[in-house]
């Protein structure tokens, strides 16, 4: 029976994957030029547009990165959710999407950077931000590799870097055959799929815990519990963490407010794979017609996957019962919980294994309990934080067992290495395969598919696409001979995620690394993006300054200051023997570079402009056509412009 069933997941994984490829071909058909494989033709259906958009935007980083973040620190996450519709629907398609649109066709821009070059009539931005684009995009990319692939290792039972092979190469298939209009069929596909999946999800999370009133009432419940985090300022899964500055039991808000709410939600304004969609379609009407589509597609995702991570709280300490034979049992592993450079945090803890299926092949892997430590004469009380499960001896030699674990210490891997530890990112795959119905489990892979293919395409296709039209082709004598160029860069960009996937797992470095990206994009080409669209004043001068400010503060507070990135990196430490500068600090060292980064690349971008001179009237015109305001002269006067 067991064998038909992963005979059938099979099958409809393949079938999935065929639809998939269909798309793709039928991308590549419809792909005649360079503007249709760079822009799918400016000729995409709204709805088309608003899905791909969503699907892009929402990834496995916010189902399983996220979710699993949201399991750790509760319900304070849905501020994201709030951000993610107000800013990254509502002023995206409101505010910034007519007018990038509208521009982008003017000047007949085919790329992010292309537009800002343009505007601002330097090759130099353009090629920058493309730079910026090919090197720091395949961090993010690889966050969403890597919370495919823990599901793929979880669903299946395969090793994790056979999954991460696998999921690249067919990712990367269908993108390198269709261009973007081969993204986008397929994004629309895969955004109902995810749709539907994060749906059924919501409904059997509330249904299994008693309903919604009775679930949140559970995990209030929880609260007294003690917390591995409750030093850091951790006050309960339905509360917010402690707010202040300067001691560390604030440092808790200050992660979960300025990296994951602030930089997710505003730097999603200035994602590249995002904001060439809005120069897909024909008008600003369709545009329009898309923001309550994917408003609502936005509100089912991200608030699906924070609500039912938190929530995987009470299913795991309260409800999980698992079936089974004893394989072995582990006296003391040390688990690892947290591990930087030259920081590892392990409790000793009895392990259970047990075999579920009857192949007499260990399979869940479940903490009995922990140990308290005595060093230096003191002893930490472990074992208070850690469950204590609850197993009973069936008359078969089969037994029972109650974890009693909260999401976090009931998310134990294995890492190639033989150590265990309690990673975040497989949280929602362990609630999946543990919680839901079995033919769920094949639903929700193919929503973890749709997500991480629809986000990964887009990013490769951003990748591709800096290297070959915003690098390549600004060469002298190659303009428009980048098409081979951009391909390679795809493939160059999905090894450089797969070694990032390999060597990087734990650590929720899911959520952290979705969280660099969009915060760097924010900080370096906001201000330059936002400027252009609507400050006729904004000269090529600002706009380059404002680029490298927002960068260069960005990259210095990830170096020097901010202390996992800092430590993860080493340079500081090499040159100042720190792992960051301001770690003897409270809260500084968990600030995130955006909330330092972007007033200076705002601040510098306006100043530089007004003391700059201005751009041409005759540039201005152009860009600003049927914008239906007044420009700015060269001299600094107002100037009437034709109609048209």
């Amino acid at each position: 029976m067991l064998a038909q069933v992963q005979l059938f997941e099979i099958l409809v994984v393949l079938v999935y994957l065929f639809a998939i490829m269909f798309l793709g071909i039928l991308g590549y058909l419809r792909t005649k030029t360079q503007t249709d494989f760079l822009i799918a033709g400016r000729k995409v259906h709204p709805f088309v547009m608003a899905m791909s958009y969503g699907s892009t935007f929402i990834s496995t980083s916010a189902i399983v990165g996220f979710g699993g973040v949201a399991a750790m620190f509760g319900m304070s996450l849905l501020w994201l959710t709030v951000c993610n519709i107000f800013v990254g629907i509502f002023i995206a398609f409101v505010f910034l999407g007519g007018p990038t649109r509208r521009m982008g066709h003017i000047l007949d821009a085919h790329t992010f950077p292309e537009l800002l070059g343009r505007r601002f009539q330097s090759k130099f931005i353009q090629v920058f931000v493309g730079l910026i684009i090919f090197s720091f995009m395949p961090i993010y990319a690889a966050a969403v590799l890597i919370g495919g692939t823990e599901f793929i290792t979880e669903k299946f039972g395969i090793n994790y870097n056979s999954a991460l092979l696998l999921f690249s190469i067919i990712t990367t298939a269908y993108v390198i055959m269709g261009g973007l209009k081969g993204v986008m069929y397929t994004d629309a596909l895969q955004a109902g799929i995810m749709f539907f999946g994060m749906l059924v999800l919501l409904v059997f999370t509330y249904n299994s815990l008693g309903g919604v009133a009775a679930a949140h009432e559970q995990l209030a419940e929880l609260n007294k519990l003690p917390s591995l985090f409750g030093k850091i300022g951790f006050q309960g899964f339905m509360e917010m963490p402690k707010f202040g500055w300067g001691a560390p039991e604030y440092e808790l808000w200050w992660v979960v407010i300025s990296t994951l709410v602030l930089g997710v939600g505003i730097g999603v304004l200035a994602q590249p794979q995002l904001a060439v969609r809005f120069m897909t379609v024909k008008s600003k009407r369709e545009l329009n017609r898309a923001v309550l589509s994917g408003g609502i597609f936005i509100l089912c995702m991200t608030g699906v996957a924070f609500a039912v991570g938190a929530l995987t709280n009470v299913y795991f300490f309260k409800n999980e019962t698992i079936a089974g034979r004893i394989v072995n049992i582990t006296e003391r592993a040390n688990v690892i919980v947290k591990q930087e450079r030259d920081i590892v945090v392990k409790i000793p803890c009895k392990l259970i294994h047990l075999d579920t299926n009857g192949d007499e092949v260990a399979d869940t892997d479940l903490v009995m309990n922990g140990y308290d430590v005595e060093k230096d004469g003191k002893v930490t009380p472990f074992s208070k934080l850690m469950p204590a499960a609850e197993v009973t001896q069936q008359a078969d030699g089969s037994v029972i067992v109650k974890p009693h674990a909260i999401s976090f210490l009931r998310s134990l891997v294995k890492l190639p290495s033989g150590d265990w530890m309690f990673n975040s990112d497989a949280i929602i795959p362990k609630f999946i395969t543990s919680a839901m119905p079995k033919w769920f489990g094949l639903v929700f892979l193919l929503t973890l598919l749709s997500a991480a293919m629809s986000t990964l395409s887009s990013q490769l296709h951003a990748v591709g696409t800096s290297i070959g039209r915003d690098i390549y082709e600004q060469i002298p004598g190659r303009a428009g001979k980048g098409l081979i160029v951009i391909k390679s860069g795809i493939i160059l960009g999905i090894l450089i995620a797969v070694l990032f996937s390999y060597f990087n797992r734990g650590g929720y470095i899911i959520a952290r690394a979705t969280a660099i990206f969009f915060g760097m994009c924010a900080a370096a080409f906001l201000p330059a993006f936002v400027g252009g669209l609507f400050w006729r004043r904004m000269t090529k001068a600002g706009a380059i300054a404002s680029l490298i400010a927002g960068f260069a503060v960005s990259a210095a507070w990830m170096l020097f200051f901010k202390d996992k990135e800092a430590r993860a990196i080493g340079l500081c430490y090499e040159l100042f023997e720190k792992y960051s500068l301001l770690l003897d600090k409270p809260n500084w060292s968990v600030v995130d570079p955006l909330i330092i980064a972007l007033p200076i690349s705002i601040i510098t971008g306006v100043v530089v402009s007004l003391i700059t001179k201005a751009p041409s009237q005759e540039h201005l015109d152009r860009c600003f056509q049927g914008a239906g305001r007044t420009p700015v002269s060269s001299h600094g006067k107002a100037k009437p412009v034709k109609a048209g």
